[in-house]
């Protein structure tokens, strides 16, 4: 019963406004668990949009939001 967990094939779109959010990923010094997601420039809030697991993850993340991994903001 594999199918509950298949991942998704079609890569959606981020929609997000960049004079107010920026691509972020938090990283957890303990863990090292790691998540994509928008940070808001003005509150500092964070919105978590996926898990990072591998490198996979990352480069998916990044054409999702349509920026580099080098311009992706790291967080601690």
């Amino acid at each position: 019963m594999g199918f509950f967990f298949k991942r998704k094939s079609a890569v959606q779109p981020i929609q997000y406004d960049p004079q107010r959010q920026q691509p972020a990923i938090r990283k957890s010094i303990c863990t090292g668990e790691a998540v994509g997601g928008l940070l808001d420039k003005r509150s500092g809030d964070f919105h978590e949009i996926q898990l990072i697991r591998d490198e996979r993850d990352r480069q998916e993340f990044c054409q999702r939001t349509g920026v580099t991994p080098e311009e992706l903001k790291t967080i601690y």
